[in-house]
């Protein structure tokens, strides 16, 4: 089975099979057959892509409901480190972080479901990011919480002096604040 858990409930680690031979390599991005066997059933309906520089900090972002989305993340380019927080109040993980190394060569993909703030930090010269979402950006629903709320210690892997953040992240309220009603 290509997917692996991680400790959070509905949270996994996609690793698609890589065929190899003298010409390069193939592998399949997305089957829905393989998704719906491992249960994951959600119609991707947005693709997104982003590129960034090194030392920037995207997020933690979400939408509320009912335009929360599912995401499935990966790096055509360089190498981030993918960052979500559960925020779904009654979880055995809630307010728990989980980071990941997703990069062009390693060619995994997080599956992120609804009820998670997701960001990511540009370990690389640059990156290119490829996401599928399984409801439409919603700008009125947008949420978020800072990435450097003291109770979630996130460790981004880039030094604070050289980070690049949008203004609108940099004045999101922490986890405690946050207006949320994930369950």
């Amino acid at each position: 089975m290509p997917f692996f858990e991680t400790g959070f409930e509905g949270l996994a680690v996609y690793e698609p099979r890589i065929f190899h031979d003298d010409r390069g390599y193939f592998f399949e991005s997305f089957n829905q057959n393989v998704f719906v066997d491992a249960g994951h059933t959600m119609a991707w309906v947005q693709d997104n892509q982003a590129r960034s520089s090194y030392g920037v900090i995207r997020g933690l972002h979400f939408q509320h409901e009912p335009h929360a989305q599912t995401k499935l993340i990966r790096a055509l380019e360089g190498t981030i480190l993918d960052v979500v927080v559960d925020m779904r109040k009654g979880s055995t993980t809630y307010g728990k972080v989980f980071t990941i190394e997703l990069s062009a060569s390693n060619k995994r993909q997080l599956l992120v479901p609804k009820g998670f703030a997701h960001g990511y930090s540009v370990l690389s010269e640059k990156a290119e990011i490829f996401y599928k979402c399984d409801n439409f950006y919603h700008k009125e629903s947008e949420g978020g919480i800072r990435f450097d709320d003291p109770a979630l210690d996130i460790d981004w892997k880039v030094p604070r002096a050289t980070a690049v953040l949008s203004p609108k992240d940099l004045i999101l309220p922490l986890l405690a604040e946050a207006i949320n009603h994930f369950v």
